[in-house]
């Protein structure tokens, strides 16, 4: 089949990708930057230049359609799968992508909407009963400075990959905090400021079929690579937080993938917490290698197909993203670069048994050319590091106009979420 992918610089996207070829399909992706990660890889066939999403998502649709219009050799796109938050407008949209026989796996843009913003999130979750840490909604500033538990994270209702979100450790950080922002702040229906949690990060990802949960997977950050992205995972076994995924997607009706972050507090899994959801797959590959093929259930199910329930996958498999750490160890310097490289060359310390995720090389040399540039990068310093990790969310993170406006065009910015 031919499989377009809504986005080509993400992580996902490029994990997906390698999967989706091991399968046999084409893959072609979408992409406001030539460059994208997804162009260093034999396992993409065509990259098709496209708006950033987030400037305004419907000129982006605009673009996505006018790709799916276009006549090619290799036939019509069979399924359009959602990477990144192109979800949300394909959501709004989707019978517009039906109407051209399009395959396409996503949620009512009504369930969607209890979840895409953190504000709606979080009162989703209190309402469905899935354990969250202590959360307020501050609807001003002055409910803001009402807050009076610490630490805790102050978050805006948009806001992809960590951007936006400030911690406060005492009352002194979050008065300058308040001072700091503007009355836009609130628009989109306040700010969430949730209790800070010591524990290890787990990553929940799972595909449902109309609010049955037929795929599952949860591994551990094992350690944070740049921008909080996980550079090395393991999976894990969580029974609790399976059966609270899968009353939370039963709740909504959930249609396609679905994420959410979870701490678990003190390092155990009781009495783990969730305390971000995404609407959408991120990072298959540590679930592809543990037996759980999520990127195969969102196919069928784009398909119109109904897939079994897959059995859980194997505990304690490790995967890296040798990209993530070399960016991470930038911070530290260029000696700390040279080490990450050479425990990686001599799969050593955190390399031992651990497989790569992101950019293997097997049969695909092009995938190293990302690697070497982040290592160039990262040895000419911090600054360049940055520069070039930074850049990536941009192209695919909605922004909170244009997630503004999809709301507008469905009822009012705060239709059904009260």
């Amino acid at each position: 089949m031919r499989v377009l992918l809504s986005d080509g610089s993400g992580l996902t996207a490029r994990q997906c990708a390698t999967q989706l070829a091991h399968l046999g399909h084409r893959v072609e992706v979408l992409s406001a930057d030539p460059l994208a990660l997804t162009r260093f890889t034999r396992h993409v066939r065509k990259l098709h230049r496209v708006p950033r999403f987030g400037d305004d998502p419907f000129v982006w649709l605009e673009a996505a359609m006018r790709v799916l219009d276009t006549p090619a050799p290799a036939g019509a796109v069979d399924v359009l799968l959602p990477t990144q938050e192109q979800v949300t407008v394909l959501a709004a949209r989707g019978d517009e992508l039906r109407d051209r026989c399009v395959g396409l796996a996503v949620p009512t843009f009504a369930a969607l909407a209890r979840v895409q913003d953190k504000v709606s999130a979080t009162r989703t979750l209190a309402e469905v009963g899935v354990p969250q840490p202590s959360t307020v909604v501050a609807a001003d500033r002055a409910e803001l400075l009402a807050c009076d538990e610490f630490p805790a994270y102050v978050k805006p209702p948009i806001g992809t990959a960590t951007t936006g979100i400030v911690r406060v450790d005492d009352r002194g950080e979050l008065v300058v905090h308040a001072a700091s922002l503007d009355g836009r702040a609130f628009e989109l229906g306040g700010l969430v400021v949730q209790q800070a949690i010591n524990g290890p990060l787990a990553m929940v990802q799972c595909v449902f079929d109309r609010g049955r949960l037929v795929a599952w997977h949860a591994n551990l950050r094992i350690a944070e690579g740049s921008a909080g992205g996980a550079s090395h995972k393991r999976s894990v076994d969580l029974p609790d937080i399976r059966a609270h995924c899968a009353t939370l997607g039963a709740a909504l009706t959930w249609h396609g993938a679905l994420s959410l972050d979870v701490i678990l507090p003190g390092g155990s899994a009781a009495g783990a917490l969730v305390i971000d959801v995404n609407p959408r797959l991120v990072e298959p590959a540590n679930a592809w290698r543990s037996g759980t093929d999520l990127v195969a259930a969102m196919v069928e199910l784009s398909r119109g197909a109904h897939p079994d329930a897959q059995p859980s996958g194997r505990e304690a498999v490790a995967t890296h993203q040798l990209l993530l750490a070399v960016l991470r160890a930038a911070a530290t310097g260029r000696r700390a670069v040279l080490s990450e490289l050479h425990d990686a060359l001599r799969r050593r310390g955190s390399y031992r048994d651990s497989v790569e995720e992101l950019t293997p090389l097997a049969g695909d040399r092009r995938a190293a050319i990302p690697v070497a540039v982040a290592a160039l990068a990262a040895l000419a310093g911090p600054r360049v590091a940055r520069a070039l990790s930074s850049g990536t969310v941009r192209n695919y993170a909605i922004s909170a106009e244009g997630w503004r406006a999809l709301l507008e065009e469905h009822g009012g910015p705060f239709a059904g979420r009260d």
